[in-house]
């Protein structure tokens, strides 16, 4: 045991930059812990989460802070995607007290101004006048560039995310906006506030409930929470380096987060398909569970006999079938 424990493994140099490795971690590629972040709080679906790489050694508290600034970071995304989607489309917003379709707004007599490239805004939010489309293809394609780094199919893949890269890709995205608007957006333009108001002002939109705060939240992987004012390694072992952890973000007003259910909706749909095709079969069993086919010609055991002898179309007289 000690002449094992004696071995040191050789260092390892990472992969060059083509390997499917990442080398965006916090910690070298071969000595990590994994952290899979899922269903978090406020998000649309429980499969949500991403991954975010850290080492045993690592505070609890430093950990715990760095998923609820890349948490937070995901959900300022999806409102940036949104709003710029809106403005590549639709141009900037309205002044909250003039909202309202372009049609009703002349029905009652108001001007409605329409640029060359005038579209209609169905939620009446926005004046429909989106910049050209040069312009419009960039800002999409820096928003599609940003949905794809934060999607959730980014932990199928294995990438563990950063609030470095997150930061870039909104700034990206600012980028645009500001080739797009030299003169700046409208201060109750929404796109502005999410990609220019600190993380505290986006309290007031629509995604406020998914938003969390460093200082009340607790992290918790297998029913156990990771204790602040500890090491990873007092939860993980100090030896599990190589390691991958499911765990969820909760508040500690709210203790545990609920367990995940032992059967997907993936598999749970497969199986309800299932039991329904076996249903209809069974039902299609029981309604020919009857002895009519005895009657016919093709189940008279003695037919091959009568027909042998001639005698297959002879009838008794008197008698009709």
């Amino acid at each position: 045991i000690l002449l094992l424990h004696s071995i040191q493994t050789p260092y390892l140099s990472p992969p060059p930059s083509s390997s499917i490795w990442s080398t965006s971690s916090l910690s070298p590629w071969f000595d990590m812990v994994l952290i899979s972040l899922k269903s978090t709080p406020g998000a649309s679906s429980n499969n949500d989460g991403f991954l975010y790489e850290t080492t045993v050694s690592a505070r609890v508290d430093d950990l715990i802070e760095s998923l609820v600034e890349i948490h937070n970071a995901r959900v300022r995304s999806c409102l940036v995607s949104d709003a710029v989607k809106g403005l590549a489309t639709y141009g900037v917003m309205k002044r909250p007290e003039n909202a309202g379709t372009d049609a009703v707004q002349e029905m009652i007599g108001k001007e409605v101004e329409r640029g060359p490239n005038y579209t209609a805004d169905p939620s009446g939010l926005r004046t429909g006048n989106p910049p050209d489309a040069h312009v419009a293809e960039v800002l999409t394609r820096e928003v599609q560039s940003l949905e794809e780094y934060i999607d959730k199919s980014q932990v199928q893949r294995k990438v563990a995310l950063t609030m470095d890269c997150i930061t870039e890709k909104i700034g990206n995205v600012r980028g645009a906006v500001t080739m797009a608007y030299p003169m700046g957006l409208p201060e109750w333009d929404l796109a502005r506030i999410a990609l220019d108001e600190p993380i505290e002002k986006l309290k007031g939109t629509y995604l406020c409930g998914s938003l969390l705060d460093a200082g009340d939240a607790s992290l918790w992987t297998c029913n156990k929470e990771f204790l602040r004012g500890q090491l990873v390694s007092d939860r993980l072992g100090s030896c599990n380096e190589k390691t991958k952890v499911i765990a969820k973000l909760s508040t500690r007003e709210s203790g545990p987060p609920a367990r995940e259910a032992i059967v997907s909706e993936a598999e749970r749909n497969a199986m309800t398909e299932f039991y329904f095709k076996r249903q209809e079969e069974l039902k299609r069993l029981a309604q020919a569970d009857e002895d009519d086919y005895l009657n016919s010609e093709w189940a008279d055991p003695k037919g091959m006999k009568r027909s042998l002898q001639g005698l297959k179309d002879v009838k008794a007289p008197g008698l009709r079938f």
